[in-house]
């Protein structure tokens, strides 16, 4: 099984700027970003954007909940571009680290940063470096793998807890989709550096369709190309290199699962044997889901996320 020695190859650097962040939304969605055809006829009305303003229940505008600046890290001399949301207030505060998913961006989550940050979480959504055709970090999807965006996210954990609004002892990984199997590798791997895991509809599949892709390794193409996203060699040589369940085995500290049963792209099944064999971990099912949440099932979600969020880090709101 090949595992990254995070503490030897990732060198993290921080330069936060002060200036808000633009209000432009080049939103990509990929294989594991993108919605199924049991979400097909949703509008794009749907999906959570990010506002520099904040919308409360009662559909009321309000400013001044939080703020919202550009940050960024290094990751052996490559970008890694994300936004910072910092509540209004005394901090230190909760940190949650979100994933996107493959080929797409930030934009994917953006809407859960925005619930976080108004209840009082520092949220940190950023694009994995060569992870999408529109994002703000460095690299090519050619080079990108697994293994290369766990090295990213590792990068970020590193920097994130040097900044002083962060409580260092409540840091949580989060991912949607391959951002959520990446969030799990690390999250074994770094196990004593964060407070805990939340995974929506994580990819654990995609090492199955890379076998399936390349039968079973024995034919890996340069490039090739998933649903008009075009990746390279190292994408399914990296899947291929060690299996997930027997690195998540190892993770004992608290993981949340939110997954749809109607999932056509990750089935919910790669769910269910993840909490068989992850200790301390919990799956939540939205009945009827597909891929990546959409309407009440998403702000379904993300109230489950809070209420997860305050239950592990003993805020009240």
């Amino acid at each position: 099984m090949r595992k990254i020695a995070f503490a030897v190859m990732v060198t993290a650097f921080i330069l936060c700027a002060c200036a808000a962040a633009p209000d432009t939304d080049p939103t990509s969605e990929g294989v594991w970003g993108a919605a199924d055809e049991n979400n097909a006829d949703k509008s794009d009305d749907d999906l959570s954007s990010e506002t520099d303003e904040t919308v409360d229940v009662a559909g009321e505008k309000s400013m001044g909940t939080y703020t919202i600046r550009d940050c960024e890290f290094f990751r052996d001399g490559m970008k890694i571009y994300g936004k910072l949301y910092v509540p209004d207030g005394t901090g230190p505060f909760p940190a949650v680290i979100l994933g996107h998913g493959f080929g797409a961006n930030l934009y994917m989550m953006t809407g859960y940063a925005d619930a976080l940050a108004r209840n009082g979480y520092i949220a940190y959504p950023f694009d994995f470096i060569g992870g999408g055709e529109n994002v703000m970090s460095d690299g090519k999807l050619t080079e990108m793998s697994v293994l290369t965006e766990a090295a990213d996210m590792s990068a970020v954990l590193t920097g994130i807890k040097t900044l002083p609004e962060v409580d260092k002892d409540n840091v949580i990984l989060m991912g949607a989709s391959q951002g959520g199997f990446v969030a799990t590798y690390v999250a074994a791997m770094r196990a004593d550096d964060i407070k805990g895991l939340i995974a929506l509809y994580p990819a654990y599949v995609l090492q199955d369709d890379a076998r399936k892709r390349t039968d079973n390794g024995a034919h890996i193409k340069d490039t090739f190309t998933v649903m008009d996203v075009t990746i390279g060699r190292k994408y399914d040589e990296d899947a291929l290199s060690f299996d997930i369940y027997d690195v998540m085995k190892n993770y004992t500290k608290d993981a949340l699962l939110i997954h749809g049963t109607q999932d056509s792209v990750v089935p919910y099944s790669y769910s269910e044997r993840a909490v068989s064999v992850m200790p301390g971990s919990e799956l939540i099912k939205i009945e009827g889901a597909g891929h990546v949440f959409f309407g009440d099932d998403d702000v379904y979600a993300t109230k489950l996320v809070i209420d997860h969020l305050n239950a592990l880090t003993g805020r009240e709101h």
